[in-house]
């Protein structure tokens, strides 16, 4: 089961995030490739797979993504969210 991502776990990601988008993705495509190169690679394969979508949005949205499932499974394992 996918853990709940909360309006806290979302407000701090973006705002991590959205202070400056390409070094925040930058910084995640090195962090991937060292925690899970498998998704990291897949992210890269599926954003480069079609011409008219724009790369970088897609690998934003999917380690947008990664990062709040991360974020929100920590929570999770520590018995942070309430239900």
């Amino acid at each position: 089961m996918l853990p709940i991502i909360t309006e806290d776990i979302s407000s701090e990601v973006f705002s991590e995030a959205f202070q400056d988008v390409q070094n925040w993705r930058k910084n995640m495509v090195q962090y991937l490739k060292e925690e899970n190169p498998e998704v990291n690679s897949a992210i890269l394969e599926v954003a480069k797979h079609d011409e008219s979508i724009d790369l970088k949005a897609v690998a934003l949205g999917a380690y947008l993504s990664y990062r709040l499932l991360e974020i929100a499974t920590e929570n999770d394992n520590l018995g942070l969210i309430d239900e």
